[in-house]
């Protein structure tokens, strides 16, 4: 325990110590900062029960939040649509071997533009964002409709990954403009309903849209959704949500954007876009050796080394490297990225297992999919209601790892003669683990921030989760790609060899083309796949091993209410105790005799690790070799 005697200038003098210029002369209140801009909201003391903040009232905040859960369950039904219509799809193009460019492309464009929503509706408002979105989502969703080929297709899931990964991160970032901190947990867990009954109708419907319909049908049927969605957004969404830099500052859209970290946003696209090009060309599409392959790669890394630097001294910058560096939030998001890789591994190879090798329908592979997302999603609410309860985040955490491993463990067993019984009961707790650990991530990493860093720790971890998602496919798809012909050469058997390459290639380009096999052949193909993606399963087990070993050591704290999180941290600390720091010695007379008519009483605070205070505290304790505990008494006169 240490003890400390520390005198704290009171809060109005908080408020204005740091406007005061070396004349002596105070700012005005109109001559506000970036900080300025971001925090005069904070304040809920006028609705202190309530779940949201004082920047919206309370009718509107009904509307507006459950506006935008209805348009993530469209977003979250158009992302899981493709996990049961893929092979249908890329089938009729006969191109089964850019399946994985389906979601690859999605997920890429959703994962580079969901940090460049956060700083921009920083800067000019969350409203005209989210209607960008809504627009871009309706707009690529016709396109995808209207698909005549493969290229045209794969372009247009690549728009609709910025509209429907807009309209996600928008939705977060306006819950943590709204929700109060304590109250997350419950609202949450409105949003994580969303993604279980849309990831649920996408999996299910989608099957049984491309069988019944089409699979074009699956992609216009969500156009009227999305228009009331758009309707809703309009009437919902207020002008003055977010930060908007731009007009409290009273400063130009152009002056604002000048603090856009621009050349940080090129070269996170160009390491997102080179790794994952690298990753799904190579062994693919092209050798290893070709020079596009090894040009991507390298791209990627050399983008990637001149985004840190970039980053390091950006003023805004759109990836902030201390969420990554610091601990224990790179425990979480770094968690997060494995996990990601993880479900998406399982999941987006679970309807091939179905379809090639059990031989299902697209419609019955959907429905195989449902159980699974709809217990993530139960989970996922009573992983958030536990939260707001309890206010601890780290268990539900621990159980979603173990969860995972597990599941990732149950669907290596599933094989060519694994009794049909068995399969439903083998899928879901990939799924059940996510429930468990993503609603509580989230959680944690927006506890562990401050409230005008809420948007780009929003999208941050967006971003990881999205690029674990990216690598989760494409890696899977790189294995299965690889290892497929490799068990097809050794299980088919055929009179010459012309007839034994035909027969590879029919299977390869189509899962279709199975069913065409006379007995014989047909069982040594479907062999072949079952062992190709048993050694996809295992990739999915080391990913969840690695996951759970990052979360397991990490010292999560509980969770603080938003008026804890709101509290002024600019107070002047001046300890007695702190010899040769003239900065805050020269003034501290004229402190004194200001603050000796007001009668002092001691404070007993919690400092807890990990939280933006604590880290306050221990930068200004570092600087003088005293190290701060987890729990400390100060004594300060006020």
């Amino acid at each position: 325990m240490i003890k400390n005697d520390v005198k704290v200038l009171p809060t109005d003098r908080m408020a204005t110590a740091d406007h005061v210029h070396e004349d002596g002369a105070e700012t005005t209140e109109s001559q506000t900062d970036e900080r300025t801009a971001l925090l005069s909201k904070g304040s809920d003391a006028k609705h202190p029960n309530v779940p949201y903040r004082d920047v919206i009232s309370g009718r509107r905040f009904h509307f507006l939040f459950w506006s935008i859960i209805f348009g993530c369950t469209i977003a979250f039904f158009d992302t899981t649509l493709m996990a049961s219509s893929h092979p249908v799809i890329t089938s009729y193009f006969n191109a089964s071997n850019a399946a994985s460019w389906l979601s690859t492309v999605f997920y890429l464009t959703s994962t580079v533009t969901q940090p460049v929503f956060g700083r921009v509706s920083d800067t000019i408002g969350r409203r005209p964002v989210l209607l960008f979105a809504i627009v871009m989502f309706f707009t690529s969703t016709a396109w995808c409709g209207a698909a005549v080929d493969i290229g045209s297709f794969i372009a247009a899931r690549a728009v609709s990954g910025i509209g429907a990964g807009g309209v996600v991160s928008l939705a977060s970032i306006l819950t943590s403009d709204m929700v109060k901190i304590e109250y997350r947990g419950i609202y949450q867990s409105y949003y994580n309903l969303a993604y279980g009954v849309g990831n649920g109708l996408g999996a299910a419907l989608g099957g049984f849209l491309c069988d019944k319909l089409g699979w074009r049908a699956a992609f216009y049927i969500q156009l009227p959704f999305i228009g009331v969605y758009g309707v809703l957004a309009v009437l919902s969404c207020p002008d003055d949500l977010g930060p908007n830099l731009a007009k409290t500052q009273g400063k130009t859209i152009r002056e604002a954007f000048k603090s856009f970290d621009a050349y940080g946003t090129i070269g996170m696209i160009l390491t997102v876009s080179g790794l994952i090009l690298g990753v799904n060309l190579g062994g693919n599409v092209f050798s290893w050796t070709h020079p596009i392959v090894i040009c991507s790669l390298v791209l990627a890394v050399m983008a990637g080394i001149g985004l840190v630097f970039v980053e390091h001294r950006a003023e805004r910058p759109i990836l902030p490297l201390r969420l990554f560096t610091t601990i224990p939030v790179a425990n979480v998001i770094g968690s997060n990225f494995v996990a990601s890789m993880t479900v998406n591994a399982v999941i987006f190879n679970v309807p091939l297992y179905l379809q090639a090798v059990r031989q299902t329908s697209p419609t019955v592979s959907g429905f195989y999919l449902f159980p699974p997302l709809v217990g993530a999603s139960i989970t996922a609410i009573a992983s958030g209601v536990y939260i707001t309860v309890t206010r601890r985040m780290k268990p539900p955490m621990i159980i979603g790892s173990i969860s995972a491993l597990g599941g990732a463990i149950a669907v290596t067993c599933l094989g060519a003669d694994t009794p049909i019984r068995l399969v439903p009961w083998l899928i879901p707790f990939v799924s059940v683990g996510q429930g468990f650990f993503f609603p509580a991530a989230t959680i944690a990493v927006l506890a562990l921030n401050n409230q005008e860093d809420q948007a780009v720790a929003t999208t941050t971890l967006g971003l990881v989760r999205s690029l674990g998602s990216i690598l989760g496919v494409a890696l899977s798809s790189w294995i299965l790609q690889n290892a497929l012909p490799i068990y097809l050469n050794k299980y088919v058997t055929a009179p010459d060899a012309a007839t034994k390459e035909r027969i590879i290639r029919s299977a390869r380009e189509s899962i279709r083309s199975i069913h065409n096999l006379d007995p014989k052949h047909k069982t040594q193909v479907i062999e072949a796949y079952a062992s190709s993606l048993r050694a996809t399963f295992v990739a999915a087990i080391i990913f969840a091993t690695i996951s759970a070993m990052l979360i397991l050591p990490a010292r999560i704290p509980n969770l603080q209410s938003q008026a804890d999180m709101d509290e002024p941290e600019d107070g002047v600390f001046l300890p007695e105790d702190m010899p040769g720091d003239e900065s805050t010695s020269s003034d501290e007379d004229d402190d004194e005799q200001a603050l000796l008519a007001t009668p002092a009483r001691t404070i007993t605070r919690t400092t807890t690790g990990g939280t933006s205070r604590s880290r306050t505290l221990s930068r200004r304790s570092t600087s003088f070799g005293e190290p701060i505990e987890r729990r400390a008494s100060f004594d300060i006169s006020i």
